[in-house]
């Protein structure tokens, strides 16, 4: 079945499994729990690109805010391309996104009234080969909420460990 189109917020999920998924941050996974996504593009320089496709880059305490009416993306360690020594920005410099202006007012709106944080997931390359960010609107978990999801993930993986193992005969016994 194709993904819905046609409206600014959707985002074609298949396209983005067959792009090239750079870094990914899970961690943000496991300490909120992410409401709604939107695809950013960022602002980079020259060497912050190369670094980028060879895959040096770190989301993990990275977080997305607005300033001024932009977006902008701060603490994402994007690693020093070595060639280009000269021209290399400082690794955690704050780097716009580049967001429809109905996009930025939305999210600052909903930001603003819900007290939501918007957090990256990953960042990737699409098929034209632009640098994607996909953002996400999230609700911090408190520690009873991550032990329930932890619960949850436990009882998934021994039914499907039950289910795997159920039609499986055991070691026969020789006399």
């Amino acid at each position: 079945m194709p993904a819905v189109l046609g409206t600014w917020y959707n985002i074609d999920y298949e396209r983005i499994i067959r792009m090239k998924r750079i870094a990914e941050n899970r961690k943000a996974r496991h300490d909120y729990t992410l409401l709604e996504t939107v695809e950013a593009g960022v602002a980079l320089l020259g060497p912050e690109v190369k670094s980028l496709r060879a895959g040096q880059v770190n989301l993990r305490d990275s977080f997305a805010r607005m300033e001024r009416g932009q977006a902008v993306l701060c603490n994402m360690h994007i690693a020093p391309y070595d060639p280009a020594s000269r021209e290399n920005a400082d690794p955690r410099r704050v780097r716009r996104l580049l967001l429809h202006r109905r996009e930025i007012r939305r999210l600052m709106g909903k930001v603003a009234e819900r007290g939501l944080a918007l957090v990256p997931t990953c960042i990737y390359f699409n098929d034209k080969g632009v640098a994607k960010v996909e953002l996400a609107l999230a609700s911090g978990k408190r520690s009873y909420d991550r032990r329930q999801t932890l619960k949850r993930r436990e009882a998934q993986r021994e039914v499907a460990r039950a289910m795997k193992t159920r039609g499986r005969k055991g070691p026969e016994k020789r006399t």
